[in-house]
């Protein structure tokens, strides 16, 4: 429902408000230091650039739209009936002094938290938006990382070395995709098309599993604020993929050297499987017993409620992950149960901490290095910084996304939505959460009676308290 411009207006004021009360709340930083800034600067104005010269490769970048913290540059090419990857990784520890002013704040921050109108960075943007980013026609250092696969998508070979770079485009999704469809695409965005799809069979094989959940997505225009579910496209996949690839190609390193850090899932328990299958079966869904849990997941289409609610009970098996550090010798439980492999995080050091460690000890164990004392220093505290900066991620941006639901419905209690039962309580089945559709919101229902939990139902919206970031319906 189209709001009054001054309305939009006061709405807009309430949201930001909002948000600055969740961050006062959780007393998140949002500002950097005298000293911070003052470092940053210096180190921008500074910058050191490795020897190594691969500005001949013609690297491009691939960002949601808008985007200006850029850590990644991608070229493939062919390489005989394989391919080789080249995956350029800002270079964040070429323009930190370890220990200095921007180092001690980053380990307080851990990571970058996001809400719709802004970010609260991990570094001073003069860094992770400037000298450092991976921006076009800029000459950045970088950690060069190169894979070689084989026809099949299989990984060959891995290295990542320092060097310096310069990406020659950047490329959104959206306009990405609408190249490849066209048939107008570069020949980068060809071959990207070819590894994603080989390495998603290499995921289906090794029993990996990429859950495509209805994302919500706060929309922010100069008319007001809104939400709508995100359909992820393909080439956003594809380049997913290489991440992970790079990601794993680091974990191997890691473990081969008995040094690093790595991301770590548990698997499911046989309880949580059991729950999931009696879900399906409530949701008249047919779950083969010989069917395993990565392939029945494959099998469910999204945009369908009863497929769409499946996948909400299903993301339940990919809590719990965590970093697991070590220093000699290898820790015994180091899988991520999702990619089905080991894995480390190192594409993304301009947005989180980890990172630019995980790619630090590459380098070392690639170069035959001792690592730097600054890396072994403060390796074993990192998951716990991780951790806590995990936590306060989730916790930011349910608030965030809880207060924006609840401001965007204000006014309309008593109106009836159309939404699907995504959850049920085990416990009190007449208790659970709905999808609605227009606004994108998901929030809690009730009932008077038992909740068809995966069918199209009619609810009425009965509270909306945007102070109290709660909304609530019931069936009609």
């Amino acid at each position: 429902m189209p709001e009054a411009p001054d309305q939009a207006a006061e709405l807009t004021a309430r949201l930001e408000a909002g948000i600055h009360a969740i961050e006062a709340e959780l007393e998140v930083p949002t500002s950097f230091p005298p000293d911070v800034l003052a470092a940053a600067a210096e180190a921008a104005a500074n910058p050191t650039l490795p020897d190594l010269d691969r500005t001949d490769l013609p690297l491009v970048t691939l960002d949601p739209a808008g985007s200006r913290d850029l850590d990644q540059a991608l070229h493939i090419e062919r390489l005989g009936t394989g391919f080789r990857v080249f995956y350029a990784i800002a270079d964040f520890a070429a323009v930190v002094v370890p220990d200095g002013p921007i180092d001690v704040e980053a380990r307080k921050r851990g990571q970058t938290l996001y809400a719709p109108d802004h970010r609260v960075a991990l570094h001073p943007e003069t860094l992770s938006e400037g000298a450092a980013s991976l921006l076009p026609g800029e000459l950045r250092p970088a950690l060069l990382w190169t894979v070689d696969l084989d026809d099949s998508g299989e990984g060959l070979r891995v290295d990542v070395v320092r060097a310096r770079v310069r990406s020659q485009r950047q490329y959104d999704y959206e306009g990405a995709q609408a190249e490849l469809d066209s048939g107008d695409a570069p020949e980068v965005l060809g071959l990207l098309r070819q590894v994603g799809l080989l390495r998603q069979r290499r995921e289906r094989e090794r029993g990996g599993v990429s859950l495509q959940l209805p994302e919500q997505e706060v929309v922010v225009t100069p008319d007001g604020w809104s939400l709508e579910y995100r359909k992820v496209r393909p080439i956003e996949e594809w380049n997913a993929q290489i991440s992970l690839l790079t990601g794993m190609g680091a974990a191997e390193l890691m473990l081969y050297g008995e040094e690093g850090i790595v991301r770590t899932l548990p698997p499911a328990p046989d309880w949580a499987l059991a729950r999931l299958r009696r879900t399906a079966a409530a949701l008249h869904i047919q779950w083969h017993p010989d069917i395993d849990y990565p392939d029945f997941v494959r099998s469910l289409d999204p945009n369908t409620p009863r497929d769409a609610a499946m996948l909400q009970s299903c993301a339940s098996l990919l809590r719990g992950a965590g970093y697991v550090a070590f220093d000699g010798g290898v820790p015994e439980h180091i899988e991520h149960a999702a990619i089905a492999n080991e894995y480390a995080h190192v594409t993304a050091p301009l947005r989180r901490l980890a990172d630019r460690y995980a790619g630090e000890i590459a380098v070392a164990l690639c170069a035959g290095d001792e690592l730097p004392n600054w890396v072994r220093a403060q390796l074993t505290g990192l998951p716990k910084i991780m951790q806590r900066s995990d936590g306060l991620a989730r916790h930011y941006e349910k608030s965030v996304l809880d207060m924006v639901e609840a401001g965007l419905l204000g006014g309309r209690v008593g109106e009836t939505f159309e939404g699907v039962i995504v959850d049920r309580d085990d416990d009190d089945k007449q208790k659970g959460r709905v999808m609605i559709r227009e606004p994108a919101v998901e929030a809690t229902v009730t009932g008077g009676r038992k909740l068809p939990l995966g069918d199209e139902i009619s609810v009425r919206l009965v509270n909306a308290d945007l102070d109290a970031r709660q909304v609530a319906f019931e069936l009609v």
